[in-house]
């Protein structure tokens, strides 16, 4: 299916072959899981190219798709395309530096390249069901390991050793490694949407802000979880409602033919309303599923509509320089009706208030 899209792509753009650069992309087409490598679809027939390290990993894992090795990457690229005798190449422009762009272009003075990154934005957005299988089991083995790290989370507990335990955990039930560095961040901390885990001691009556996730066979899954510990103050307790209604706003928008844009303007009215626009500085949701952030983009910029089987977070947050934050977040699944929740940790207040 993917090949089709592409190759109806190849013949409204006019263009002889199509060079694809990025690692989610190739594991995606052919199923190659190195590091390096390049796949070139020409004429019908599909090619990956990669150096000696690879030739093994390549012919065993590689599928609808032949096999070139090279020395050089930019040299070995440039003399297999040029046997092909084409005149225009697409290629993916956010994948390729400018740097080997221009030793293309060098050593291939009579080839047209055509920039194609827009076109194929979406090519992994909507999940085929073995796919599913992979996110749902990394959504599972997150969620088993979130349970075993939460009675560390507590007054006086470092945030870096809890971190460190949950992607402990996360590799000992199942996962290849954590999807990202997870984010704990307490305190005055939690206004740092992407806040590592420091040093820093948790303390009552803080908010703790957990984004965490794991990847498995190559997909991953991306949660957040904002725990109190101990009884709510009264603006914490305004600031967490007002997000988790957000969140619900937004999801309750998700059906397919909607504007990403519209869901995300679901959950910013919300927080707006409440009067915290100004502290909600980012994007509503994001695709996942080979990396961690693709498409769609649940943002104001957002471009396109949801379409079933797309996968993506919902993920509306409120970040108060000196004071703190909090976000929630949980993937879905676009389906015929409206959308599926795949992670399923509570997000409820009272389930997120830990008294120890």
């Amino acid at each position: 299916m993917a090949f089709k899209r592409i190759e109806t792509l190849m013949r409204r753009k006019d263009i002889d072959a199509f060079l694809f650069l990025s690692l989610e992309n190739i594991r995606y087409l052919c199923g190659f899981t190195g590091s390096d490598g390049a796949l070139v679809v020409a004429g019908g027939e599909r090619t990956f190219l990669s150096d000696s390290r690879y030739e093994q990993q390549a012919k065993e894992e590689i599928r609808a798709a032949g096999f070139k090795k090279y020395k050089r990457k930019v040299v070995g690229l440039a003399q297999f395309l040029g046997s092909l005798g084409i005149k225009r190449l697409g290629f993916e422009s956010s994948a390729m530096t400018f740097e080997s762009y221009q030793q293309l272009k060098e050593k291939l003075p009579r080839l047209r390249f055509v920039p194609l990154a827009g076109e194929i934005r979406d090519l992994r957005a909507r999940k085929e069901p073995e796919e599913l299988g992979k996110i749902r089991e990394a959504v599972r083995i997150a969620s088993v390991s979130f349970a075993d790290a939460l009675p560390r989370i507590k007054p006086g507990a470092r945030e870096r050793n809890v971190a460190e335990f949950l992607e402990y955990r996360m590799k000992r039930n199942g996962g290849d490694k954590p999807a990202f560095d997870t984010v704990l961040a307490s305190g005055p901390r939690a206004a740092l949407p992407h806040g590592a885990a420091s040093e820093k001691r948790m303390q009552k009556q803080e908010t703790v802000v957990v984004d965490f996730g794991v990847r498995f066979m190559g997909y991953h899954s991306d949660e957040t979880k904002t725990l109190i510990l101990g009884k709510p103050a009264v603006d914490q307790r305004k600031v967490y409602e007002t997000v988790r209604r957000a969140q619900e706003k937004a999801l309750s928008a998700i059906r397919p033919g909607v504007s990403v844009r519209r869901i995300d303007a679901a959950a910013r009215e919300v927080i707006t309303r409440a009067g915290y626009g100004k502290y909600f500085g980012h994007g509503t949701g994001h695709g996942v599923g080979l990396a961690v952030h693709e498409e769609p983009s649940i943002s104001p910029k957002g471009i396109g509509v949801v379409r079933e089987g797309m996968v993506f977070t919902v993920e509306p947050g409120i970040y108060i320089p000196g004071w703190g934050g909090v976000r929630l977040e949980d993937m879905v699944l676009a389906t015929s009706r409206g959308y599926e929740r795949l992670t399923g940790l509570a997000k409820d207040l009272k389930e997120n208030i830990l008294v120890r």
